[in-house]
């Protein structure tokens, strides 16, 4: 190929400088020929989709996927969009000099765009989205913005800023997107030369300060304006009103604040507007209630306040109204059934207050309805449900809600979603609910329910979620609750249930959890529900239940929690004897009884005495020689595993070595020089800069931690150009990998570890006598100084901030533990290694960091022992120094204690130390655990700090085996969250 191309130029040269007139026309078709095959030289097309692009050929206007212009039979258009191609964007297009349309998108080309990329000037539309391209926006794209209409770069990893030029000279341009990429630092103020757009996106990065909504007002062809997803700040100034044709104004998620412009509402075209995640304040602009033609208004988790006012019904072509999490109050104007085109109403965690108004039942085509949260109160309008023939979902849940629950709700066919959970609801449970072939989610939990479960419930065997707990349901369990087999989680608790529990359970394969307690249950546990292998919780504490726990599942690791309350148990961890359903019950201890079986005389009870006590030596016996074969096993096992581990890490090592040595990189690593990974494949790196002295980067000024591996310092790198702020750890130097190539080969594998719940390590800098690694930088600290290092006029860790931090650690350990073989132990797990970003997202930090060491040796340890005090699982502290998935688990589960009571792990006072793990379990069996809470939480819903405190006791369980793996405590902790239907899909 190479000597083919070399063949055609020195003929195309030679062409050239013998002929012209109409010679010269065929030197020009060549030349986009030529053109186009250096272009495919640099691509790889797996499916031979450019097959026809032949370097013999005159001219490229016959090729796939290329269009000619007839008049000057030069290509004007390449479009190769979806066709699988990998590989970089090559020099070739500079031919194509009279090039109107090129796109590449969908794709999975990559690499940087080389700066000096020269691309004709008359080029109208450039279309790059959906690739892998990262680097910054090259700066030769200045010179095509005077032709260019079209220009979408969306959906790749360009980083760095925008650069400020590139909008001088951009008359024609109409359409501009670059979203979803890494984008940060404002937006040029040039962009306000752009007089003909009508479509900026800007979406999805990580621009963040002020925007100069001057400029952006300027744009009045503008109809779509898509900031959204970024960390923009400021307040809307008025002056809106000036973009006539404005249809759709996306901000969500940002973190704009003050009142909204009073002349939003006199954009009359605006269709769509998304001002949700914000910090905007004050009521509802009146000139909203102008605006006819918007179907889409969503503004929650703001702090708008006010009435809802009454013109909130004249926007009658409202589809969707979302205004949740504000601090909206009074009662709801009756003129919202007015918004006869409404399909989705969202006014939940609001502080609305009267009752739910019946012109509701107006709105026919209503879908979802959530009013969730607020301080509604008397009964649901008779004859609301019978109206809404298709509504999908309901909540009305957390409200005052009284008398009974409508008969109607059973004729609803496209119900998959029903809560009206927490409220004063009384009645008996609703007919026909087993005609609701669609239901999925039925939570009627804590209200004052009365009368037996019905026997149809599960007719339609799509239920998934079943909580009726905290009622006043009687009877027994019925039989056909074994129909509900797609449940994922029962909770019957806190009622009046009596029988046994139903053999039918044993059906219930994909249960999850099962909650049985503070019931009036009798008999044995059925043997089958041990066969229940997705369990993952259950409590059936306070019943009348007997016998033996069922076999396998998870019956034989419940905690003492899960079973006390209970006299006739069979297990080690209740005290006084279990009740065995057999004609002669084995009675180890008969004065657990206090004496109520009493002997008649000395010679009758002498023979049954003597057979207990036989009986009671042969079971000792047979225990103790189990255990001492146990022992044996275990001893002739551990020897021969560590013959198979050392087999196994040389296996692993080469394994890795292998992998590794396929990446872009040839030889060893410089030393010397910064080695930073790609954003989205770090087996490809680039040395970016030299550095001479790291030593004047990492002073103790930018100092901002330190721990066992080395001090962490906050550094911004290529500063010049807006600068790129990063955290490097320098590492301690003893015990460390010391050559470069193993180094190197240890480093990319952690770098391969990208989740959003992992601090994304960028790069390496390596020397004999100084080894840093460069990770992503947390804006937000870590969560040690939230919980412990607070100011008083720093606000506390809300509970909604603690579980989504909480969720996001196990998130991330769980992506560590099962997505890598071998798994990735993070080996120090504890507040000050997890850290937060802007939106207090947990980052988990210093993870595998082990692996960089030649040896775990003893000093290592111990002072990681010291350092991570009360988080060391308490198998470490024998000699063998097993390290494994379980250690992480048991670091995890006191952290959960720590994020939930505020306290640390071990406290000591003048006369006693307080180990937190155990002082919380005491106070769960006493029945008080919610004592131990944070008093700084002003506000937490307790069905979710409960189970989230015994989840915890579960993780930190002496025995490794008990505990759960993280895949199962982020299943767990997703199920202890309110569910909602859109979680449903995981399970």
């Amino acid at each position: 190929m190479v000597a083919s191309l070399l063949f055609s130029c020195l003929f195309l040269t030679c062409w050239g400088g013998n002929n012209n007139g109409n010679n010269m026309a065929n030197f020009q078709l060549n030349d986009d020929v030529l053109g186009l095959i250096v272009f495919k030289s640099d691509l790889q097309d797996p499916s031979s989709h450019l097959a026809s692009w032949n370097e013999d050929d005159v001219s490229a206007c016959s090729w796939r996927f290329v269009r000619c212009d007839p008049a000057t039979g030069r290509v004007s258009e390449v479009t190769l969009d979806g066709l699988g191609l990998s590989g970089k964007i090559g020099r070739g297009l500079e031919k194509l000099q009279h090039l109107k349309v090129l796109s590449l998108s969908h794709n999975n080309i990559s690499g940087t765009i080389t700066p000096s990329l020269a691309l004709s000037n008359t080029l109208e539309s450039l279309n790059l989205s959906h690739n892998t391209l990262s680097g910054p926006i090259p700066t030769s794209l200045v010179s095509i913005m005077s032709s260019v209409r079209f220009l979408d770069l969306s959906q790749n990893s360009f980083s760095g800023q925008v650069p400020q030029n590139l909008f001088q000279n951009c008359p024609s341009l109409h359409y501009l997107s670059l979203s979803w990429n890494m984008l940060e630092g404002s937006i040029p103020t040039s962009i306000s030369r752009c007089s003909l757009l009508n479509t900026l996106n800007l979406s999805n990065n990580d621009f963040s300060g002020n925007v100069d909504f001057s400029a952006i007002w300027s744009l009045k062809r503008l109809r779509t304006l898509d900031l959204s997803n970024n960390a923009f700040s400021a307040n809307l100034p008025s002056g809106i009103s000036a973009i006539h044709n404005l249809k759709e104004m996306l901000l969500q998620n940002n973190h704009f604040s003050g009142p909204l412009p009073d002349d939003i509402g006199l954009c009359l075209h605006l269709k769509r507007l998304d001002l949700s995640d914000n910090v905007f304040t004050g009521p509802l602009p009146a000139s909203l209630g102008g605006l006819y033609s918007l179907t889409f208004l969503k503004a929650s988790n703001n702090l708008l306040t006010n009435e809802l006012p009454q013109w909130i019904g004249n926007m009658s072509s409202l589809e969707y109204l979302d205004l949740s999490n504000n601090q909206f109050a009074g009662s709801v104007p009756a003129s919202v059934g007015n918004l006869r085109s409404l399909t989705y109403l969202d006014l939940s965690d609001n502080k609305f207050v009267g009752g739910i108004p019946p012109s509701l039942a107006s709105i026919s085509k209503l879908s979802f309805i959530y009013l969730r949260g607020n301080g509604f109160n008397g009964s649901i309008p008779e004859g609301l449900f019978g109206s809404l023939g298709f509504l999908e979902e309901i909540d009305f849940s957390h409200n005052e809600l009284a008398g009974s629950i409508p008969k109607e709700i059973g004729l609803l066919s496209k119900l998959k979603y029903l809560n009206l959970s927490w409220n004063d609801l009384h009645s008996e449970m609703p007919p026909k609910l087993g005609l609701l072939q669609n239901l999925t989610v039925l939570d009627l939990q804590r209200n004052s329910l009365y009368g037996s479960i019905p026997e149809d419930l599960c007719d339609s065997g799509n239920l998934a979620i079943l909580q009726l707990d905290g009622n006043s349901l009687n009877g027994d369990i019925p039989d056909e609750i074994g129909n509900c087999t797609s449940l994922y989680l029962l909770s019957l608790c806190h009622n009046n249930l009596s029988g046994s529990i139903p053999k039918s359970m044993s059906k219930l394969n994909k249960l999850k959890v099962l909650k049985l307690e503070f019931n009036e249950l009798s008999g044995e546990i059925p043997q089958e529900l041990g066969m229940l292998q997705n369990l993952l919780a259950v409590n059936i504490s306070y019943n009348r239940l007997t016998g033996r726990l069922p076999t396998g599942s998870i019956f034989q690791n419940l905690d003492k929690s899960s079973l006390e309350g209970n006299l006739g148990l069979c297990s080690p961890l209740l005290k006084g004897p279990c009740k065995m359903n057999v004609p002669k019950p084995l009675v180890l201890d008969p004065n657990a009884y206090n004496n109520q079986m009493q002997r008649n005389d000395a010679s009758s009870s002498s023979i049954p005495s003597r057979i207990h006590h036989h009986k009671f030596l042969s079971v000792s016996a047979i225990v103790a020689i189990s255990a001492a074969f146990v022992i044996i096993l275990g001893v002739i096992a551990i020897s021969l595993l560590n013959v198979s581990v050392r087999r196994r890490l040389a296996f692993v090592d080469n394994a890795l070595e292998s992998m590794c040595s396929s990446s872009s990189r040839s030889g060893s690593p410089p030393t010397g020089k910064l080695i930073l990974f790609d954003s989205r494949s770090s087996s490809s790196s680039s040395s970016l800069s030299s550095i001479s002295n790291p030593e004047s980067l990492l002073s103790k000024a930018s100092e901002i931690g330190e721990g066992v591996f080395g001090t962490v310092h906050k550094v911004a790198l290529g500063s010049s150009q807006g600068g790129l702020m990063v955290a490097i750890k320098r590492l301690v130097t003893s015990n460390i990998i010391q050559y470069p190539e193993d180094f190197d080969r240890e480093v990319r594998i952690l770098g391969k570890a990208r989740h959003p719940n992992l601090i994304a390590l960028k790069g390496y800098y390596w020397t004999p006598q100084m080894q840093l690694l460069v990770t992503e930088y947390a804006p937000n600290g870590s969560l040690q100084a939230k919980l412990h290092e607070r100011l008083p006029s720093t606000p506390p860790l809300s509970w909604p901030n603690r579980f989504k931090i909480l969720l996001g650690i196990a998130k991330g350990l769980a992506h560590l533990h099962h997505s890598f073989r071998p798994p990735i132990i993070h080996y120090n797990i504890k507040p000050s290694n997890i850290l937060l970003d802007e939106n207090c997202n947990a980052k988990i930090s210093d993870f595998g960091l082990a692996r960089l060491l030649i040896k775990l040796d003893r000093h290592v340890m111990s002072n990681r022992f010291q350092s991570a005090l009360g988080y060391v699982a308490p198998e470490l502290a024998c000699q063998s120094l097993r390290v494994n998935e379980k250690c992480d688990i048991y670091g995890f589960g006191v952290m959960i204690l720590e994020l939930v009571t505020g306290r640390r792990p071990v406290e000591y006072g003048e006369d006693n130390v307080l180990i937190l793990k155990d002082h919380v379990r005491v106070l769960l069996e006493q029945g008080n655990v919610l004592e131990c809470v944070d008093p700084s939480m002003s506000d937490y819903p307790e069905d979710e700090v409960l189970p989230v405190l015994k989840l915890a006791l579960v993780c930190t369980s002496q025995i490794p085996s008990s505990r759960p793996s993280m895949a199962e405590v982020v299943q767990i902790l997703q199920v202890i969250k309110t569910p909602i239907p859109q979680r449903m899909e995981m399970f």
